[in-house]
């Protein structure tokens, strides 16, 4: 007896099932080459369906090669239908993580950085809008767009960008991406080959560390203060693809770049030829005073902006944008045309109608007070915890802080064990360094999408943890 478990609660239609789990049996050997299988009346009886359910399997596996029918003695598996490497994948698979797609359990703490406050997104006018667009659209809408995207919502981003970030551009220097990494692959196949130096602030996400790298580019990491990137460091002897910065709110660190130094990266890159790639990750989030200005403000034809709603709205819209000088607008639509054609059309109508009712800048309002109050009760939960052991940096922008120990140096061994024993997640500085040894006793504290209750909680297992290094 061939026996196909099927359940009647999924989704997935019975005929797919059970053509599914045949396939798999074949596959892997357990129904081998001569085999009979049983006749669609049994095996529709066995199962309690509908013949025609078990005939439609059939079919299709008869269709794909994977059995045969002999006339008048039944159904059979074809030979050489067995894949040998199918078995022992499935096995080893069974379990297997997708890369860096870590499972956490559920009552863990996590401190990761970058992630906004997911219950507090805009459901109900986005769902709204989102509607609105779907029903009213033209039905040329749903056919192919172009790379660099929708006229609407880059003739809305020209205008916002101007009011609230100082950016000067054309619509036609905007492209519509999916996502900021997306927009960093493209920067790359613009301006990078093998063996091109890159300056890039140290540290910076260990992301972009192996976007850049995969280029075979060189990369030339430029150390970080209290006030960005060291500009007076970067190295006079080459002629960089790009600088990379990330100059309104340094990531990890938290420095805002001067405009002595926005001024002296400027003339570097004019004297070399070469473009600043500013990337403009969370900056709208400013607790103390207006956002900082762009430098690409100061230099449109020298300066790649580079911006994301991931940490404004969400990180599941996947749209990023990219604003170009006009000589490298052409081969960027090129590229991004043969990447993926397009992004998302009827996404990008509901971002340009979202900002352009002005229901951004009023998230952006609420969501500024919701941030505030958590790194302000995050820093008093460090202060009550910690004492003068912890020094909080980088906290005047932004959805993260750094909290900088005393005499502690948080080695993998320690923060595995924090994990493991006491279900919080940190994130040292130090692994986003390129050059290690300069930020052992930091780490990143994401507190965008943890309420108050959380954030005590998280700090207090954070002693706990460390309770023998502060002693």
């Amino acid at each position: 007896m061939m026996w196909i478990p099927i359940d009647r609660t999924l989704n997935k239609p019975l005929i797919r099932q059970i053509y599914e789990q045949i396939r798999m049996q074949i596959l892997q050997g357990r129904l081998k080459g001569g085999d009979r299988l049983p006749s669609t009346r049994v095996l529709s009886s066995n199962l309690n369906v509908s013949r025609n359910v078990v005939l439609e399997a059939y079919e299709q596996l008869y269709a794909e090669g994977f059995i045969e029918s002999k006339q008048g003695t039944g159904t059979y598996v074809a030979e050489g239908t067995y894949l040998e490497q199918e078995a022992k994948s499935i096995s080893k698979n069974t379990n297997r993580r997708k890369p860096n797609m870590e499972v956490l359990e559920d009552d863990v703490i996590d401190f990761k950085s970058g992630i906004p406050a997911l219950d507090l997104f805009p459901r109900k006018k986005w769902g709204q809008i989102s509607r609105e667009v779907y029903l009213e659209a033209p039905d040329s809408i749903f056919g192919y767009g172009k790379p660099e995207g929708r006229s609407e919502i880059r003739d809305v981003l020209c205008d916002y960008l101007l009011k609230t970030r100082g950016v000067r551009c054309t619509p036609e220097q905007l492209v519509i991406t999916t996502g900021a990494t997306q927009s960093f692959s493209l920067v790359t196949q613009l301006l990078l080959s093998h063996g091109d130096d890159v300056c890039i602030e140290d540290p910076i996400t260990h992301e972009l560390h192996t976007i850049f790298a995969a280029t075979g580019a060189k990369l030339c990491p430029i150390p970080v203060d209290q006030h960005g990137m060291q500009t007076e460091l970067i190295p006079t002897n080459i002629n960089p693809g790009f600088i990379y910065v990330t100059p309104s709110h340094q990531f990890p660190l938290g420095g805002i770049l001067p405009i002595d130094r926005r001024i002296q990266l400027i003339q570097y890159a004019r004297k070399h030829n070469c473009f600043i790639v500013e990337d403009d990750y969370d900056s709208e989030y400013r607790f103390e005073g207006s956002p900082i200005s762009s430098i690409q403000g100061l230099d449109p034809d020298r300066v790649i902006y580079i911006g994301t709603f991931s940490k404004i709205l969400s990180p599941a819209l996947r749209i990023g944008y990219i604003i170009l000088p006009n000589s490298l607008i052409e081969r960027c639509k090129n590229i991004k045309w043969l990447t993926d054609l397009h992004t998302p059309t009827l996404e990008q109508l509901t971002i340009a109608r979202f900002i352009d009712e002005g229901y951004l800048e009023r998230h952006i309002r609420k969501m500024k007070k919701t941030y505030k109050k958590r790194r302000d009760y995050l820093k008093k939960c460090l202060d009550r915890h910690f004492g003068t052991k912890v020094n909080v940096l980088g906290d005047f922008t932004g959805l993260h802080l750094i909290a900088e120990f005393d005499k502690i140096s948080f080695s993998n061994e320690i923060v595995k064990t924090i994990l493991k024993e006491h279900k919080v997640k940190i994130y040292p500085v130090e692994q986003h360094a390129i050059e290690k040894g300069k930020h052992c006793n930091k780490i990143i504290l994401g507190y965008g999408n943890l309420d108050e209750r959380t954030l005590e909680k998280g700090v207090k297992r954070l002693r706990d943890g460390l309770i023998l290094s502060i002693n």
